[in-house]
């Protein structure tokens, strides 16, 4: 490789102003692919209007008509109207979170902006600005090259050629060698780039409508929910056309059987179900999005809740990711930051800060930034060429041309062992420098080395690699990065919930083991070795697996065998990582955790949840907040199987005594009122159990809809049942005229309703506040509230055919199904406590 002509480069230029960018946002609109159609409230309506509860509403008001009974066809009507729009109001909360949720997960860009770097959402980049792509980087926008250090790119997206191709800077009109393109991966080097078009003015923005019309596939647990509809509403429909025969048979009139087939159809079809999930799902994630844990892929939060292992990175995770030198090593001996006395104390700090790139954003490279402005103005360099930090050599190696030098310098700083080796140290110099490294990390710091050679310049290529310079040791570098707050509290905790925590870091060993000793970690003495696992058989990995909780010097591959082990252990594994080569273990674990801060693209798009602050405390408060969701759901779906069950005996009750059916669409319609807010609004706000940290992981075998939920459900509803229908045996045995018979049935119908709520809300370790749930007390307030006024005042009885009952009557017709759950709870906390 020829050095290039240095000179010849144009200079970066220092960005737009947060003003000009502003103003140029405002006017182009923000860096964004054409968006797929997002529902508005039209479209919401007319998907709701397709709903079956809808159409079954629209053919009982048609039937009406032809019953001539224009007055109950109108109130179906506006009934209609108003379940439409209670409707509408969920969905649109529901495509609300989910835009936010999009708003969010908007890849970051590292953009120069009044002369300094800051990270922003892609979204708001314009024309004119300059940003930094680096390895891991997708490209946010189309832009042209300004400077680079051997950038390479994947345009397979585009172009469909799978080898990368290079990219340099050059003159503005050379388009094929200089212009890098939106969407395009940066797979090795970094450099600055100029924005030259964005949104749909790109490449890829160009053929972005065909994504339009796109939409996600179901969840595993949407495709559940969507067969136990199915399964439901075909039985519900085969004993509405069994109730419309019987009814032709014993009353005789087809239009009257009809009426009561699509009532008991109405009563029957648990159409709740997919909106229950859409519901949870989308605020969940909205939720968890607000503690900082960005939900990318929805069946995250169901598998959140069987996490047995948490597999985390150390730096930026368990600790702040704020470097600060801390100490340094030389030939005169170690000393603190504060004094730097000798030169080769300066020479040290000096050819570090050497091999910085210009920008530094590596929390390190910052630090040692800091340290050397206090050097003052150092001779005029031009940096000429880099070698990358790699796998193979963990080390970062900058070339520097001094039109004043007869040579060109060399600086190199990286692992110790790395740069012992690339100094070609003697045996016994290389422990005496290992040792210092230990004592320097068993005190918790992160150790770095550094070293510098020298080279002839001119035309002569310079070596493929940095190991062919004959490099001087000039010492080490000590750096501090404080444990995060909380972290400790949050791994007690997740012990507590059966979690087990496994550190996986690059870091020394004896820097891993003083960090997981300070977060209180299991087993924190006994450190594995990256290097161990490779030497190791498979049957290996899985012994030490069993036995270790820290692995120290570990790289990508070593990530994902350990990942793959504990998926054949059976346990659930979360993963932690942000860097490309991350990639394959977040998604071969089950919960991939990408660092939406300092990770790259690559491993945030393969992660199923995105860490917004890369803190190890959101990581367990996510699978907190997963756990809540999920428990929530399934008291919804609890409260949805039991509620159908006395709203469909009642239909089918008065047709056993020979008797007129005495549920009607718009009693139904009314239900739904206090259904489909219970099972959106009041369910999803519950709060989480207090215990909710304190149980094992949910078995990933175990169904949203078991035979226990099932059936239990359905027992707890069959007691409502039996309180209602106690109340119209009694009605009847006392003669009550029909109207008051109703008005009693349909206030058991609503007090088992609510008893239901209540039971499902309050069910597990929980005590009863009143105000836990606000939104539950107020449905409460609505619906007794209405119920009084319907059953109680002639004038709007009628409407729903009711007459005032004797107070009485009201009342134990009230307090009858309230009883009846007051018997099944005690009755189960006894069982609970002998189990």
């Amino acid at each position: 490789m020829t050095i290039p002509d240095a000179a010849s480069e144009p200079p970066v230029p220092p960005g737009l102003s947060s003003a000009e960018a502003a103003l140029r946002l405002e006017r182009n609109g923000p860096n964004r692919l054409p968006q797929p159609d997002r529902r508005n409230g039209l479209r919401i309506a007319l998907g709701v209007v397709r709903e079956p509860m809808l159409l079954l509403l629209l053919a009982a008001a048609g039937l009406y008509l032809l019953l001539g009974d224009p007055r109950e066809a109108s109130v179906l009507l506006a009934s209609v109207g108003l379940v439409i729009g209670l409707t509408v109001i969920q969905e649109y909360r529901s495509e609300r979170a989910l835009q936010a949720l999009r708003d969010l997960s908007s890849p970051r860009a590292r953009v120069l902006r009044d002369g300094d770097v800051r990270v922003v959402s892609s979204q708001e980049l314009v024309v004119g600005d300059v940003v930094a792509v680096a390895e891991g980087d997708r490209v946010p926008a189309d832009a042209r090259v300004l400077d680079d250090y051997d950038l390479m790119l994947d345009e397979s997206m585009l172009t469909g050629e799978s080898m990368p191709v290079r990219r340099q800077a050059g003159p503005a009109a050379d388009v094929e060698t200089n212009r890098i393109h939106a969407g395009t991966l940066v797979v090795r080097g970094h450099g600055m780039a100029e924005v030259v078009a964005t949104g749909s003015a790109t490449a890829v923005g160009r053929i972005g409508d065909q994504l339009r019309s796109q939409r996600s596939p179901p969840t595993p647990m949407q495709l559940e929910i969507r067969r136990a509809v199915v399964l439901f509403a075909t039985l519900g429909l085969l004993v509405s056309g069994l109730m419309t025969g019987l009814y032709v048979a014993i009353h005789g009139g087809w239009l009257q059987g009809l009426l009561a087939g699509v009532t008991l159809a109405m009563a029957n079809i648990p159409e709740e179900f997919p909106v229950v999930l859409t519901v949870f799902l989308a605020l969940g994630g909205w939720r968890m999005a607000r503690r900082r844990a960005l939900v990318r892929r929805a069946p995250a939060i169901e598998a959140l809740g069987s996490v047995t292992i948490l597999c985390t990175d150390k730096t930026g995770t368990l600790t702040e990711n704020r470097m600060s030198l801390a100490e340094w090593v030389t030939e005169d001996g170690a000393a603190p930051p504060d004094r730097l006395s000798s030169p080769s104390q300066r020479r040290l700090l000096e050819i570090a800060d050497r091999a910085c790139p210009d920008r530094p954003f590596d929390p390190m490279e910052l630090a040692i930034r800091a340290a050397a402005t206090g050097l003052g103005p150092s001779s005029v360099r031009v940096r000429i060429h880099e070698y990358p930090f790699g796998k193979d050599l963990l080390a970062t190696t900058h070339v520097w041309e001094d039109p004043y030098s007869p040579e060109l310098l060399i600086a190199s700083k990286g692992a110790p062992e790395t740069i012992a080796a690339l100094c070609r140290l003697s045996p016994e110099r290389t422990d005496a420098v290992l040792q210092a490294v230990e004592r320097m990390a068993g005190r918790g710091l992160r150790v770095i080395a550094v070293a510098v050679a020298a080279w002839p310049p001119g035309p002569a290529a310079l070596p493929a690699t940095p190991r062919d310079f004959h490099f001087e040791w000039l010492g080490l570098l000590g750096f501090v990065d404080p444990l995060r707050g909380g972290v400790a509290d949050a791994i007690g905790q997740a012990r507590t919930a059966g979690v087990r925590v496994i550190m996986l870091t690059g870091d020394h060993v004896a820097t891993a083991r003083a960090i997981a000793a300070q977060a209180g970690m299991d087993r924190c003495d006994s450190v594995a070795l990256g290097a161990d696992l490779e030497r190791l058989d498979d049957a290996a990995v899985m012994r030490c697996i069993q036995d270790t909780d820290v692995f120290a010097r570990v790289k990508p591959e070593h990530k994902l065998r350990l990942v793959e082990a504990l998926k054949r252990a059976g346990e659930v594994v979360a993963m932690t990582g942000d860097g490309v080569n991350d990639a394959p273990a977040l998604m071969a674990s089950h919960v991939g955790v990408a660092m939406g801060g300092r990770g790259t693209d690559v491993a945030r798009e393969a992660a199923s949840i995105v860490l917004l602050d890369d803190d190890f405390v959101t990581v367990v408060r996510a699978i907190r907040q997963g756990r809540v969701v999920y428990d929530n759901i399934v008291r919804a779906i609890r409260y949805i199987l039991a509620v159908h069950v006395p709203i469909t005996g009642l239909a089918l009750l008065p047709l056993l005594f020979g008797a007129a059916p005495m549920l009607m669409p718009l009693h139904v319609v009314f239900l739904e009122l206090i259904i489909d807010p219970a099972s959106t609004l009041v369910f999803e706000r519950e709060p989480a159990d207090p215990g909710v940290m304190r149980r094992p992981p949910r078995p990933p075998s175990q169904r949203l809809l078991d035979m226990r939920t099932l059936f239990g459900s359905l027992g707890v509803g069959l007691a409502v049942f039996a309180a209602v229908a106690a109340v119209y045996v009694l009605g009847r045995s006392a003669a009550l005229p029909t109207s008051q018979l109703a008005a009693l049935c349909f206030t058991a119908l609503i007090s088992g309703n609510l008893g239901l709520v209540a039971l499902n809300c309050r069910r597990g370790d929980r005590r009863w506040t009143w105000r836990s749930n606000p939104a539950f007390w107020t449905i409460v307030a609505c619906a007794l509230g209405t119920l009084v006024l319907i059953t109680r005042i002639p004038s709007l009885g009628i409407w729903f055919r009711f007459s005032p009952p004797p107070v009485a009557g009201s009342l134990l017709a009230f307090l009858a199904p309230l009883a009846g759950l007051v018997l099944i709870e005690a009755a189960t906390r006894v069982l609970r406590r002998r189990r």
